[in-house]
């Protein structure tokens, strides 16, 4: 309709079409928020009341719905429902929380199928015919215990004075340390080994970053966790376990 009328604006434009053009892009923005459920029972049109409001029911407990923003489509001849709805929650932490525990338990004897709106979106744009994927070449990183090679046997330390983060050799033998590696502004808190000295992680008001290498000390990873307070590592180092008192201004938000 808005294509059809645009061909006679006689080159004059419309106060309505920077109206359409905000819409568009808020409805653009909230995708991330949108789930799609499907398996749903398919129920005549004197039925959809009552399935409307036990689908709401069981998902406003994941979070809060928008207004208008439940919506289960219909078939134009039967009345009939078409087996699946769209929701759109405030967050997109809401959604994500939703299509995670939807699928746990059925609905009665409907065990439903919960996806995000841009996965669906996803899966309906991949090309017909399969392409191999372009072989990437290998390149090797830096030895992250390339210490433990070091020809005088030393291990390395950390220092933390004001702003600057500093590592150094430890040698008995010497009177001032050789440093490693020296940067300003590392960490807004403090900063940890792993216990196999693989790793140094640095705290954040917005998380924890890990860092490694034989000099350069690159960041290796991020993980996000508002208000961090306290981390600690697996004795293997495969895992990051990060701790936070801080109450989250959304109560049902996954982090």
């Amino acid at each position: 309709m808005a294509e059809s009328c645009s061909n006679f604006d006689f080159g004059i434009k419309s106060d309505d079409e920077d109206l359409y053009v905000e819409e568009s892009v808020e409805l653009e923005v909230g995708f991330k928020s949108v789930i799609v459920v499907d398996n749903l029972p398919v129920v005549p049109r004197a039925r959809f009341d009552k399935l409307d409001k036990v689908l709401r029911k069981r998902f406003s407990q994941y979070g809060v719905i928008k207004d208008n923003g439940f919506w289960m489509p219909v078939e134009e001849d039967s009345g009939k429902t078409r087996g699946y709805c769209f929701i759109e929650y405030n967050t997109p932490q809401e959604a994500e929380l939703a299509k995670n525990e939807a699928n746990k338990s059925p609905l009665g004897t409907y065990k439903m199928s919960t996806n995000m709106f841009d996965e669906i979106n996803m899966f309906m744009n991949v090309l017909d015919e399969w392409a191999p994927p372009e072989a990437r070449p290998y390149t090797p990183g830096e030895n992250l215990q390339h210490w433990l090679g070091d020809e005088k046997g030393r291990d390395q330390f950390v220092i933390c004075s004001g702003s600057d983060t500093e590592v150094l050799w430890n040698d008995a033998r010497q009177v001032k340390a050789d440093p490693v590696y020296k940067r300003t502004f590392w960490s807004e808190s403090f900063v940890q080994w792993s216990p196999l000295g693989t790793y140094l992680a640095t705290v954040h008001r917005q998380g924890v970053a890990v860092w490694g290498g034989a000099a350069s000390f690159n960041q290796l990873m991020r993980y996000v966790h508002p208000q961090v307070k306290l981390i600690d590592f697996s004795p293997g180092e495969k895992y990051l376990v990060t701790y936070s008192s801080h109450e989250p201004s959304n109560p049902r938000d996954t982090q």
